[in-house]
């Protein structure tokens, strides 16, 4: 299963694949088989990508068309507020 989601959300916030995988603290040619479909992606991965762009997991799973915040904190504003 592709995520193309996946792709459009990081540049939608403006990071690098670098710079995500390294929030994550994760390989980068893992998730970049993750964007370009050659690995499934993990549930608790989905959930921690759902929160860094507080969008839901029917978001990222390409079930929906509405990205439905999640509630609470998400990690990329956490990360923004950190650099301030």
């Amino acid at each position: 299963m592709k995520y193309s989601r996946l792709r459009d959300l990081r540049e939608d916030h403006d990071m690098t694949q670098q710079q995500l995988v390294d929030m994550l603290g994760m390989h980068k040619t893992t998730y970049t088989n993750y964007e370009q479909g050659k690995r499934e992606i993990p549930f608790g991965l989905a959930i921690r990508l759902a929160r860094v762009y507080n969008v839901s997991l029917d978001y990222i799973a390409g079930l929906t068309r509405e990205p439905r915040p999640i509630e609470g904190e998400n990690l990329y504003t956490k990360r923004n507020e950190m650099r301030e």
